[in-house]
């Protein structure tokens, strides 16, 4: 209870003003300070940007790189012919030090393609056209030179094994028999050109080590076959949930009460088939053999199509969906009054909508500086990552005391590493450099992710102040659409940018450094996975979750902020302090009504998602037989599925976030619409008819004269 005289806990209400006609066009610049640290930031992106630019060369992440440093296959130079990279001996890859510096201890060189026979240096030298063939996967100089010379110089290996192409790369044909033994290129045992007869499981470690870094990248190479395959399909799909999304946005104008009706029913219908398809694949799977194998048996699986293929991965699917639609059905029966109201604030928004109906198509314009904001980051750290100088490092078989340390090709042969390691190599190794800019290139790289969540953030917040703005001055025209900007989403978008740049400079601030912190919280949690250290998991997990909670409040408070910006033109910490003391006074409409809107917002957006992902599961998957034909062949049908689903749900969100920004704007200054007025014919409430019926208020009319 207040005591007489003491200041409200949450700020006086506001008053009636005779004044206030809606957002504020009088109004002053907001956070300057914040706006000029903003720009020279945005100047200092440019600038790195600029730096990483003239420094990068993408080539280096594109083309696999031989032991010079040089680029197989690059487009006009020597060496565009031979895109393929060759190992002298594989079986050195088997080393431990391939695990930490990502390089095998033998000469690599760019050929034209890889070996298809069994060959021995010392048996194609005594041959002239095998000798001819052998040379293709040798370095120049070999004329006048005996057997030992050539193996002694290093300038070919001492055998061809029949090897493929991957990754381009070139490694052995491995195979297996079915009593399981190992072979490559049909034989079980081959001449190491040494003298000896090895058997082919010998390959085996020196193939798995060399392939350590590179087994993600037959996943992604199989992952881009089945976009080049799928993509105009994709498309297709996306197309299906923009029209879908806009259909529903139409009929929401009109028909708002009966439409969340019927989606909500068609939400529960279609987790409902939802849980019935799964239980099927579920019961089909009783007999299949190996279906009973457990996740955890199984292990991760490059091949995800083999998870469909276990019965513990449909339970797992009902057991989720079964989840969500028990949440769904009890969330529906305890707040079904609390539904009408919502229902009720949707109409009113839809009313907005229907008179600015620009707000619609303002999600594109976002979407576009969100990709430029997004391509800029995404190049300008493939150009830091690859600005950096090629590092040659020593190789050697036998003991050596120079053995990894950095070396000169140009001039090793004649250098004392060279004289003290007679068999030592000096092999590119990795890049990296010693310069003052190498020696930054890590700060670079933070301040390339931080400017990325701060413009990202920047972007968003101007979304959400010009819609704010747009609907605010809807909300308080007393005559409407006559007492409106012609152009509300133009003049509110203008009035953001001229005056309230720093307010939204310092709100996305905030709302980046935690977002930082969360990133390295997440970094440090991934480098600390070995250790068994329970106290320290603890505290991660503790502070991961806090900065997530604490995420979710700052966007809430920013999101409001920007709404009291774009009304009364205020700074950005005053109208945060507005805000949240409103919302404080109202606290059970906040949790209650708000909320309710929010989530028959969000099952909108589920039913979009589910009805687009339940086309193209059955369309791409071939479940159906009119599709057999049509469907393109896929190494993963799941990717387009995915795809499709994640880019619905973006696409829905794009035109429900318009619809959110709405509801949240109509909500605040409904509740001040509430403290200002009280109906009667000096103080009107402005909120519509409808809005009065549902909250039992009405304006009283004026006195008879």
């Amino acid at each position: 209870m207040e005591l007489e005289g003491e200041k409200p806990k949450y700020g006086e209400p506001k008053k009636y003003d005779p004044t206030f006609k809606g957002p504020i066009y009088n109004r002053g610049c907001t956070d300057i300070v914040c706006c000029i640290l903003f720009i020279i930031c945005i100047l200092g992106y440019v600038a790195v940007g600029i730096l990483a630019w003239s420094q990068g060369d993408p080539r280096k992440v594109i083309y696999p790189t031989d032991s010079r440093g040089q680029f197989c296959g690059q487009a006009g130079t020597p060496l565009e012919t031979k895109p393929l990279l060759f190992y002298f001996n594989i079986m050195k890859c088997a080393s431990p030090m391939v695990l930490l510096e990502f390089q095998c201890p033998t000469t690599q060189m760019c050929v034209e393609k890889c070996p298809d026979k069994f060959m021995t240096l010392l048996k194609a030298y005594a041959n002239k056209e095998d000798f001819k063939y052998y040379k293709n996967f040798c370095k120049e100089g070999l004329e006048g030179l005996t057997v030992t010379q050539i193996l002694s110089s290093g300038l070919c290996p001492a055998m061809l094994t029949p090897s493929k192409p991957f990754t381009r790369r070139c490694f052995p044909a491995l195979g297996q028999k079915k009593g399981g033994e190992i072979t490559v290129g049909n034989n079980s045992k081959f001449d190491d050109g040494e003298g000896n007869i090895r058997d082919a499981k010998d390959l085996v470690a020196g193939v798995k080590n060399a392939t350590v870094v590179i087994e993600a990248r037959q996943v992604a190479m199989k992952i881009f076959e089945d976009y080049t395959q799928s993509w105009y399909w994709i498309i297709i799909g996306l197309v299906i949930a923009m029209l879908i999304s806009l259909l529903f946005i139409v009929l929401l104008r009109f028909l708002a009460g009966i439409m969340v009706w019927v989606m909500i029913v068609m939400v529960i219908l279609v987790i409902g088939y939802g849980i019935f398809h799964c239980s099927m694949e579920y019961v089909s799977l009783k007999s299949e053999a190996g279906s009973n194998v457990t996740l955890k048996d199984l292990g991760f699986q490059t091949d995800f199509s083999v998870y469909l293929h276990i019965r513990q991965t449909w339970l797992a699917f009902i057991i989720i969906l079964a989840i969500v639609e028990v949440i769904i059905i009890l969330l529906l029966i305890f707040l079904r009054n609390r539904i009408l109201i919502a229902i009720a604030l949707i109409k009113e928004a839809s009313r907005a909508i229907g008179y600015v109906m620009s707000a619609l198509f303002y999600p594109l314009f976002t979407f576009a500086l969100l990709s430029i904001v997004i391509a800029y980051w995404a190049v300008t750290a493939v150009f830091l990552s690859t600005s950096n100088q090629p590092i040659y490092k020593v190789f050697n078989e036998t003991a050596c005391d120079h053995s990894r340390k950095i070396c000169e090709p140009a001039n090793f042969s004649t250098s004392s590493m060279k004289a003290e390691c007679p068999d030592s190599k000096c092999l590119f190794a990795f890049y990296g450099g010693e310069t003052v800019y190498h020696k930054y290139l890590i700060g670079l790289q933070f301040y390339n992710v931080f400017l990325f969540f701060w413009c990202a953030n920047f972007v968003t917040a101007l979304g959400q102040m010009t819609l704010a703005g747009a609907f605010a001055s809807y909300y308080w025209a007393l005559v409407k659409p006559d007492d409106m900007p012609a152009f509300p989403i133009f003049s509110s978008l203008g009035r953001s940018l001229r005056y309230h740049t720093g307010s939204l400079a310092f709100g996305s601030l905030i709302l980046s450094i935690i977002q930082i912190i969360r990133v390295l919280l997440e970094y440090i949690d991934h480098k600390l996975q070995g250790t068994q250290n329970k106290c320290t998991k603890f505290l991660l997990c503790c502070l991961k979750c806090c900065f997530w909670c604490l995420e979710k409040f700052i966007k809430f408070i920013n999101r409001n902020a920007y709404i009291m910006v774009a009304i009364y033109g205020k700074n950005f910490c005053t109208s945060a302090k507005d805000a949240f003391f409103l919302l404080m006074r109202n606290m059970i409409r906040v949790a209650v009504l708000d909320k309710v809107t929010d989530f028959l917002l969000f099952l909108g957006k589920l039913l979009i998602v589910g009805l687009v992902g339940i086309f193209a599961f059955f369309f791409f998957s071939g479940r159906v037989k009119a599709f057999e034909n049509t469907a393109p062949n896929l190494h993963y049908y799941w990717v387009p599925i995915l795809t499709v689903v994640v880019g619905s749900y973006l696409i829905a969100h794009g035109f429900f976030s318009v619809y959110a920004m709405c509801v949240d704007t109509l909500f605040l200054c409904f509740l001040e619409d509430l403290e200002r007025n009280d109906g009667s014919a000096e103080r009107p409430y402005l909120m519509s008819d409808r809005l009065l019926r549902v909250l039992n208020k009405k304006n009283k009319p004026e006195p008879a004269e």
